[in-house]
């Protein structure tokens, strides 16, 4: 059974840093590209980072460009996503989620799998 054990989420004051992590479990990401998805309250879910495996891609939403790292090691079979500087504005379920192997997508509608959701609060 395809399952995605999510980490790392919590309580954090403006211009700190979290590190998200997805672990996989019943699958291998060595199969899947993975991405990064939040959803603040009374907001549409946005895609905010993907990494491929296949001509590995990274790509990144405009709103945490230069901010967010997404990364992946295959051998702990785990993603990850490194959050700096984070703002109020970054307050949100953070899922992580897998798509086909050559995909590095922001569009849900292209997400295969997803992970039940971790949540990140920014405030002081």
């Amino acid at each position: 059974q395809l399952k995605f054990v999510e980490s790392g989420g919590g309580l954090v004051q403006p211009g700190g840093s979290l590190r998200l992590s997805c672990a996989a479990s019943g699958f291998s990401w060595d199969y899947y590209g993975v991405a990064w998805f939040r959803q603040a309250p009374g907001k549409e879910r946005e895609g905010i980072a993907c990494h491929n495996t296949e001509r590995p891609t990274i790509k990144y939403a405009d709103s945490v460009k230069g901010r967010f790292i997404i990364s992946r090691d295959n051998a702990k079979n785990t993603a990850y996503l490194q959050m700096n500087s984070l703002q109020p504005e970054d307050t949100a379920i953070y899922s992580c989620a897998a798509a086909g192997i050559l995909d590095c997508t922001l569009d849900a509608s292209q997400v295969l799998y997803w992970g039940q959701g971790n949540q990140v609060t920014v405030s002081s």
